[in-house]
């Protein structure tokens, strides 16, 4: 029989927060974490606005510890200790602990600022810890090392579906019976010139600069693109008869996950694939697409790319359930995105209540679904799905029940 696993723990670092209550009350207060970014650098980009984080990692972390760490990796332990903390930190065999948190593109502020260093002043201005801060699996590796964990540490780098497929992939180890407890998540920090470029080089970034707050718009018919962010979630996975027995605390179930690959385009999206994904997270979950009462949607606010998954969500589940879709406040948080996203999505089936869409002023009418506008919808939500899906044709969808 496939053991049930249970979310106990549940920590954040974002736009709108410097943990996850804070994050998940401005998201029900429909606040932005958008504004224009100060840096001299971005004065004649398209776009000069991001997500910056709410609270700055130097304020959390001790000094030293935080020099000797990527700002990815900073925002994946800040969230890791708090979801630990939050769990009530489990006596668990470390060979029962496991960690798997996604990136998209690890430390890459690190890199840059690095090979600027090298450029300007040669080899010996270069950090010793420059390939552990800019190596992809530093987030996973340093959490892994501050728990103790000794059943795995992995890093899914499948860019914005790389926080959602951690957190299938811990749900699978848990089942496989490889790990007690597993500690999943997505990081990403690289608010950084370069990156910005690149996105407004492709056209997929929003372009308001003189009413940030108002930019990420998803489902709008007025959308003109993404906002970049930066931040992190983690939750703590457990097997639930596990929690059971040591009395913990249990915000929801973690039912079931479906991943697909398009196999289509690099950037482009196949809304068959992003479909079938859903359908094999309900498969999994043992679940019909009636019982989905909550969407949180991907939708990260480009012309297409929410209109694909509009359409694939009506496909695959119908039109009744309440949809919600955060990065119209917090900006796209890339390989911390699937993560956030699952955080809103089980937090709204433990509360009763899904945040709405900011800046939803006149929906595209070509999307039928049911978009929670204005204020949050509250009721009594069992069953929530959350998508992620990413550059390369990744496609990531999980579903929450009530605990």
């Amino acid at each position: 029989m496939t053991p049930a696993v249970a979310v106990t723990g549940l920590g954040a670092t974002t736009p709108l927060g410097g943990d996850a209550p804070s994050t998940w009350a401005a998201m029900l207060a429909g606040k932005s974490g958008v504004r224009l970014l100060d840096d001299p650098r971005l004065e004649d980009f398209p776009a000069r606005i991001g997500a910056p984080l709410a609270v700055d990692p130097a304020a959390v972390l001790p000094r030293v510890e935080a020099r000797r760490m990527d700002r990815s990796q900073q925002v994946a332990m800040i969230a890791a200790r708090e979801a630990w903390a939050d769990a009530g930190s489990p006596e668990v065999d470390p060979d029962r602990l496991a960690v798997v948190i996604g990136t998209g593109v690890g430390g890459a502020v690190t890199l840059l600022e690095q090979d600027d260093k090298l450029e300007s002043g040669g080899p010996r201005r270069v950090s010793p810890l420059t390939v552990p801060m800019l190596m992809a699996n530093g987030p996973a590796a340093l959490v892994g090392i501050e728990l103790g964990a000794r059943a795995g540490v992995h890093t899914p780098v499948s860019a914005c579906a790389s926080g959602a497929e951690a957190i299938a992939y811990g749900m699978d180890l848990i089942r496989l019976g490889r790990a007690d407890v597993v500690v999943a998540g997505g990081a990403e920090a690289c608010l950084h010139p370069l990156p910005l470029a690149g996105f407004a080089q492709a056209r997929t970034l929003s372009t308001r600069n003189d009413d940030p707050e108002r930019a990420s718009r998803p489902f709008d018919a007025a959308r003109d693109g993404f906002v970049l962010g930066e931040g992190a979630a983690v939750v703590v996975l457990e097997r639930a008869d596990f929690a059971a027995a040591r009395a913990a605390r249990r915000h929801a179930l973690l039912a079931g996950s479906g991943m697909t690959s398009d196999a289509f385009h690099i950037t482009g999206a196949d809304p068959e694939g992003q479909a079938r994904a859903m359908r094999r997270a309900l498969a999994d979950a043992g679940l019909p697409p009636q019982a989905v009462d909550v969407v949180h949607a991907h939708a990260t606010s480009t012309p297409v790319g929410d209109l694909n998954e509009a359409r694939s969500v009506a496909d695959a589940i119908g039109l009744h359930p309440a949809v919600t879709a955060t990065k119209s406040m917090t900006g796209h948080l890339c390989g911390g995105a699937g993560a956030v996203g699952a955080l809103a999505a089980l937090l709204a089936v433990r509360d009763g209540v899904v945040p709405a869409v900011r800046n939803l002023d006149d929906p595209d009418p070509e999307v039928k679904l049911d978009l929670v506008r204005g204020e949050p919808r509250r009721g009594s939500f069992h069953t929530a799905l959350a998508n992620a899906f990413g550059f390369g044709g990744h496609n990531v969808s999980l579903v929450f029940t009530a605990a």
